[in-house]
C-alpha cells in the first residue's frame, strides 16, 4: 500500500519532504468536527461558485463575445470539470488528505502546498471585501442614509459571527442561501425557454437573436478562446468541497463523487442561462455592470424584475460571502497543521471552529474593504487585479501533484485507484494546456494583462515567504 503520511513516500528529489509533518501526537484534540451532511456540502459548492459573477458579470461577456459566450463558457467550464475530476481522484486514494493543498504537498512538495494554501487564501480575502462591497452597495440602493462601508462592515460581521457559532450553522445559512439560488435559476430558466420557444412570446419563437444581429460570434472565432479568459474565474470553486469534507459525517469519498456531479450540474446552470439569456434578448442589447437576467425578465414581460434580481443577487452575495469566511479560515487552518502558518490558528473553540483563523482571514478583508475607501484607485484595484489569474496558477499546481500522483499510485497501490482521471495522461495535459492558454491570452489582452502581472507578483511574495521560512527552520535547527 502506499504511504499515507503527509511526508511518507514523497517522490524522490524533493528537497523540501522533511520541512513539515504531524503538528504533533495529540492531533486528535485539533480536528475539526462532522456536522456538516452532504446536503450542506452540496449547496456549499454551489453557493461558492454561483454568485454576482453570473447574475452581473455574465454581462461583459455577452457583450463583447456576443451569443457565442456561450461556447466560451462551456470550454471555460470543462476545463474546471477536469481540474475537478483530478481533485476527485486524489482525495479518493488519498484519503488522509483534508484539503486540497495537501494533494500539492504531496504529489510536487511541501513548496506547493505552502503556494497552494497561500494563494487560496488571498483569493478568498481579496472575494470576501468584493462580495461585502457589491452586497453593500444593492442595500444601499434600499437605504441610502447608510455609507456603503458602514453596510459592508456590518455584512461582514453579521456573517463571521455565523461561522463563529459552528460549522453546522455556517452549514445551514449556506444551504438555504445556495437553495434560493438554484432554485432562482431553474425557474429563470424554465420561463426563458417558454418564451424562447414561443409559449409565452406574442412574437412566437425568438431563437432567431442567436444569429441576426452580427452572427453567432459577431466578434470572430478568436473572442470565444480569448472569452474563456474572462468566464473561468466565475466557475472557480468546486473544490471548495474538498475543504468541506473535513467536516462533513459523510466522508472524503462520498463528498469525491458529488463533487463531479455538482460541477456538471453549475457548468448545465451557467450554459443553459447564458443561452437562454441571449436567445430571449439581442446580445448588443446587454449593457456591462448591468444584469442580463434583469434585462431579459423586462424583455419578457415582468417589470418587478430589477427588484427581484437584486434581491437574488444580494442573496448570491451573501452566499459567496458566507463561504468565503468559511474558506479562507479552513485553509489557514490546513497551512498551520503544517506550520506553514502560526500553529495558534490550529486551536478550535469550544464549537470546534478555528476562530483564530476565521477572525484573522475577517481582519484581513476588512483591510481590504477599508482600501476600498481609502485607496479605491489604487490599493483596491491591486488586490482586485492580483487575484484575477491566481486559481490558474493553483489549478496548475493540483494538475502537476495529480500527475505524479497518479504515476506513484499505479506503481505502488494500484487498487487504491478507484475513480479516475479522464483520459489519463491526456486529459491531464489537455486541461494543463488549457489553462496556459487562458494565461497566454490574459498577457496579449490589454484588458487582463495588469491582472496576470498582479497575480505573478504576489505569487512570487508567496515563494519568497517560503524561502524565508526555510532559511528561518534551518536557523533554528542549527540552534
Amino acid at each position: 500500500m502506499i504511504a499515507r503520511g503527509r511526508n511518507s513516500g514523497r517522490i524522490e528529489g524533493d528537497d523540501v519532504a522533511s520541512i513539515s509533518g504531524p503538528m504533533s501526537e495529540d492531533r486528535a484534540a485539533d480536528q475539526l468536527s462532522r456536522s456538516l451532511k452532504s446536503r450542506h456540502v452540496s449547496m456549499i459548492t454551489f453557493g461558492g461558485i454561483i454568485g454576482a459573477g453570473l447574475f452581473v458579470g455574465s454581462s461583459t461577456a455577452i457583450s463583447t463575445i456576443g451569443p457565442a459566450a456561450v461556447v466560451s463558457y462551456a470550454l471555460a467550464g470543462f476545463l474546471v470539470l477536469l481540474v475537478m475530476r483530478m481533485i476527485s481522484e486524489m482525495a479518493m486514494a488519498l484519503p488522509g488528505m483534508q484539503t486540497f493543498p495537501d494533494f500539492a504537498r504531496e504529489g510536487v512538495g511541501n513548496w506547493a502546498g505552502f503556494l497552494v494554501g497561500w494563494l487560496y487564501w488571498y483569493f478568498w480575502v481579496v472575494v470576501i471585501a468584493i462580495e461585502a462591497i457589491a452586497g453593500a452597495k444593492i442595500i444601499n440602493g434600499w437605504f441610502p442614509q447608510f455609507e456603503v462601508w458602514q453596510i459592508g462592515v456590518a455584512l461582514m460581521a453579521v456573517l463571521t459571527g455565523v461561522n463563529l457559532l459552528s460549522a453546522r450553522s455556517y452549514g445551514e445559512f449556506e444551504f438555504w442561501f445556495a437553495s434560493t439560488k438554484v432554485v432562482a435559476i431553474i425557474a429563470f430558466i424554465l420561463i426563458a425557454a417558454a418564451y424562447a420557444f414561443g409559449i409565452t412570446s406574442p412574437r412566437g419563437s425568438t431563437f432567431a437573436n442567436l444569429t441576426s444581429h452580427g452572427g453567432f460570434a459577431p466578434a470572430g472565432v478568436t473572442a470565444i478562446f480569448a472569452g474563456v479568459a474572462t468566464t473561468i474565474f466565475s466557475l472557480c470553486g468546486a473544490e471548495i468541497a474538498t475543504l468541506a469534507a473535513a467536516e462533513s459525517e459523510e466522508g472524503a469519498q462520498t463528498i469525491a463523487r458529488m463533487t463531479i456531479s455538482v460541477s456538471i450540474r453549475i457548468l448545465v446552470f451557467f450554459v443553459l442561462s447564458i443561452l437562454m439569456i441571449v436567445s430571449v434578448v439581442p446580445w448588443n442589447e446587454i449593457v456591462v455592470g448591468v444584469s442580463p437576467f434583469a434585462h431579459a425578465l423586462r424583455v419578457m414581460g415582468y417589470p418587478a424584475a430589477d427588484l427581484v434580481m437584486n434581491g437574488i443577487v444580494l442573496v448570491a452575495v451573501l452566499s459567496c460571502l458566507n463561504s468565503g469566511i468559511y474558506i479562507t479560515s479552513r485553509a489557514m487552518f490546513g497551512l498551520a497543521q503544517n506550520r506553514d502558518a502560526p500553529t495558534s490558528c490550529v486551536k478550535l473553540s469550544k464549537a470546534r471552529v478555528p476562530a483564530r483563523a476565521i477572525l484573522i482571514a475577517s481582519l484581513f478583508s476588512y483591510g481590504a474593504l477599508a482600501a476600498s475607501v481609502l485607496s479605491p484607485d489604487k490599493v483596491f484595484n491591486f488586490l482586485v487585479n492580483s487575484s484575477g489569474a491566481i486559481m490558474l496558477f493553483i489549478y496548475l499546481l493540483i494538475a502537476w501533484a495529480q500527475l505524479r500522483l497518479r504515476d506513484r499510485l499505479e506503481a505502488q497501490a494500484p487498487g487504491d485507484l478507484k475513480l479516475r482521471m479522464w483520459f489519463h495522461p491526456y486529459g491531464t495535459w489537455a486541461a494543463m494546456a488549457g489553462m496556459i492558454g487562458v494565461l497566454t491570452l490574459m498577457a496579449l489582452s490589454p484588458g487582463h494583462r495588469i491582472e496576470l502581472w498582479a497575480s505573478v507578483l504576489v505569487t512570487a511574495g508567496f515563494v519568497i515567504g517560503y524561502w524565508l521560512k526555510l532559511k528561518l527552520t534551518a536557523g533554528q535547527s542549527a540552534e
